[in-house]
């Protein structure tokens, strides 16, 4: 067979790129290249996406069931792993209850089939409160602040990127991330774009990034200090009477008294930006014919995470830029979820040891090493891990690797053995990337232009189960049912008929079962959703899965439309500008007005050629500027006497790493990037020759957000001397 040339969406990362991906006769990835005739990425590639055949070809990769054997693995049958699973599972919850055990789902979930469609019934399978995620290590403040203003967590605004004129965006680095909760593919020709037509760009971050780079005005702030910022800028907005809303809003007054104290004086100290400038950053935001502020993950990932996320909204909404083009708008998904009926709210139970908020189902990962080390009703004694590393990417990760190693039983879905799944009972691998599906269900909920695309499998299984069939078993094995049915009988079928079902009924539609199409029942159940979604064929539309099998490289829905107030789920069906749960935070920031900052803080930093902690076995992508290095201004390094190496400690931990001298951090700040740290267990062979160090060592697992319980990855105290 000679060689050819396939589509798909890469699975790499928010961007949703389409690749053109060449197969050689032996099924193996033998080039890769954007899709120049995708209408939302265009071509752009990255070099992740570039590397995606070395990723999907990893000789380091886990292919088949592995079972623990005494301080190592041994090869298994699928048979014999899906047994000892319900075995151990009824063993455990016999004797402990469903309260023991727990699940963590990792980042990678948000870009799989199996992770959006198949992950509920593995929860409801284990019939726990025990449920974490790496969204309370990233973006879980933002969901909340979005709840409680438009009453769903999933009702995200995003800047409308390619038609604003005034671009203010804080702790975000879209140059190396590209992008998040906010997708766009080419996100740097996007922002080039704004400028060429004459738009403006302004970000805040504590470094000169490359995003900073490329903006037309870049200011330094104090690591965690965004909400002083937003608030001072609210400040001006009414005390210049600068404001303009222009949507169904409760709470003006409230939001105006609460920013009362927040005059641009008075945060000069916390942000180190001047009082002239913040009061011109209002200005400019209402006078800009359109503007959006964006704020990510530096600014979710510290101590007044969604206090920062609702006044970025509040922003937008001041200034007449909320659900409006050219501003923060909401994107009309192809495949979204059932609406919801009843309004957001946090905070529904707690957890066992801390006392910590519940957001969305699920609890903090700040507390999953509390839960599984302290005794008592409801101690964790087995967990699931789903493609995720905790180890290394959640706080107080030696704490973490600690509890993991005394779990009675533990199970991981995972194509490596990492730093985590090294204390498994059994490692269940999913199959090569090129073997799924793939159906952007989460990631386009938040896209700067409405679009969809489906790529199918690429190749064959082989036999092996596809990723949404291990879930499945795995639930099915957790609920003491360890034999997998053939057909309408296996497990993944079970579930999606009775999805199906469902769905069909509250439509009022169950006499259409036999009109949807696919090869399989997880096909069926996108094209259930594509036909009931916004733009469907049942639903008067056209799309459905035959229009994206037959438009491979994508479908452009248009640009994003006003939607309010049709999306809000609020009680009183207006934009709520004032949650009580955020007045109650806004105390405890006031309360920082009165205390100095640190003398130095730990920030962390995105790379490029990297995503978290999974993607630093390819040779390509390691070395060069991908690197876990101390970067440090050099007036810091100068007056504390470093060399090459800096000891640097902080209230959980200390770690020996290599300086790196720049001018374009600010001073008093410290940057060590996420996701490294990799340890001897690991068998993945080029990350452990790049180990550099885990910087989850020195934050600290007893510092979250209040509101989200999302755990302080930027802000840290610490000290810092020479090795």
């Amino acid at each position: 067979m000679a060689p050819r040339t396939l589509l798909r969406t890469c699975p790499l990362c928010e961007a949703v790129c389409g690749l053109a991906i060449t197969l050689d006769d032996a099924d193996k990835v033998v080039s890769v290249r954007g899709d120049r005739d995708d209408p939302f990425s265009k071509g752009f590639l990255c070099p992740k996406g570039a590397s995606f055949g070395k990723l999907d070809d990893d000789p380091d990769l886990v292919t088949t069931p592995l079972i623990r054997e005494g301080e190592g693995f041994r090869a298994a049958s699928w048979d014999e792993a899906f047994d000892l699973i319900a075995t151990r599972f009824t063993e455990i919850v016999t004797a402990h209850g469903s309260g023991s055990t727990a699940v963590y789902l990792g980042n990678p979930n948000a870009h799989t089939v199996a992770g959006a469609l198949y992950l509920p019934a593995l929860i409801r399978a284990l019939s726990t409160r025990h449920i974490y995620t790496a969204s309370t290590a990233d973006q879980m403040p933002k969901q909340v602040a979005a709840g409680l203003m438009f009453g769903d967590p999933l009702t995200v605004p995003v800047p409308d990127l390619d038609r604003t004129d005034f671009l203010l965006m804080l702790g975000a680095n879209p140059l190396e991330s590209n992008g998040s909760l906010c997708t766009a593919p080419d996100f740097p020709g996007r922002l080039k774009a704004l400028r060429a037509r004459g738009g403006k760009l302004v970000v805040v971050d504590p470094r000169a990034t490359r995003t900073a780079a490329l903006a037309d005005e870049h200011l330094f702030i104090r690591p965690g200090a965004d909400a002083y910022l937003l608030f001072a800028v609210v400040h001006t907005l009414f005390a210049e009477e600068l404001t303009d809303v222009r949507i169904e809003a409760d709470g003006i007054d409230d939001l105006r008294a609460a920013a009362a104290e927040f005059s641009p004086e008075a945060v000069v100290e916390r942000t180190g930006i001047p009082a002239d400038t913040i009061r011109a950053i209002a200005r400019d935001l209402a006078a800009a014919p359109t503007a959006a502020v964006y704020a990510r993950i530096g600014t979710c990932t510290a101590e007044f995470g969604t206090l920062t996320q609702w006044l970025v909204d509040a922003v937008n909404a001041l200034t007449g830029n909320l659900d409006a083009p050219g501003g923060a708008m909401f994107a009309t998904a192809a495949a979204g979820g059932i609406p919801r009926t009843r309004p957001f709210r946090p905070g529904r139970w707690t957890s066992r040891v801390r006392g910590l908020p519940e957001a969305m189902g699920e609890l903090p990962v700040a507390t999953l090493a509390d839960e599984i080390e302290t005794p008592g009703q409801g101690q964790i004694k087995a967990l699931v891990t789903v493609a995720g590393n905790p180890v290394l990417s959640a706080p107080s990760g030696a704490r973490l690797d600690r509890g993991l190693a005394g779990l009675e039983f533990m199970v991981s879905v995972d194509r490596y053995v990492n730093e985590t799944t090294r204390h498994a009972t059994v490692i269940l691998p999913p199959p090569r990337s090129v073997q799924s599906p793939h159906y952007d269900f989460a990631l386009l909920q938040f896209a700067v232009r409405n679009y969809t695309r489906y790529s199918p499998p690429l190749v064959p299984l082989d036999g092996r189960p596809s990723e949404s069939a291990v879930i499945a078993r795995l639930a099915a094995a957790i609920s003491g049912q360890p034999h997998a049915g053939t057909g309408a009988d296996s497990p993944i079928a079970m579930i999606d008929e009775l999805v199906i079902s469902g769905m069909l009924h509250k439509a009022g539609m169950s006499e259409r079962r036999e009109e949807l199409e696919g090869t399989d029942t997880t096909e069926q159940r996108i094209d259930l959703m594509l036909k009931l979604g916004p733009y469907g064929a049942w639903n008067g539309g056209e799309l459905s899965l035959r229009t994206l099998l037959a438009n491979p490289h994508g479908i452009d829905l248009g640009p994003l439309q006003p939607r309010l107030p049709g999306v809000l789920r609020t009680a009183s069906r207006k934009v709520e500008l004032a949650p009580p749960e955020l007045l109650a935070d806004v105390t405890r920031l006031r309360a920082g007005l009165a205390t100095s900052a640190p003398e130095m803080v730990l920030i962390g930093r995105r790379q490029l050629r990297s995503n978290n902690s999974w993607m630093h076995n390819i040779a390509g992508l390691v070395g060069g500027s991908n690197r876990c290095t101390l970067q440090i201004h050099p007036d810091d390094a100068s007056r504390l006497g470093l060399g090459e190496l800096a000891e640097i400690s902080s209230a959980a931990g200390s770690l020996t790493v290599q300086v790196e001298q720049t001018p374009t951090i600010m001073p008093g700040v410290v940057s060590l990037p996420h996701g490294w740290g990799h340890g001897a267990s690991t068998t993945q062979s080029v990350a452990l020759a790049h180990a550099g160090v885990n910087a989850n060592v020195l934050t600290d697992d007893s510092v979250v957000d209040a509101v989200s319980g999302t755990a302080v990855f930027n802000g840290v105290p610490v000290t810092v001397g020479p090795a």
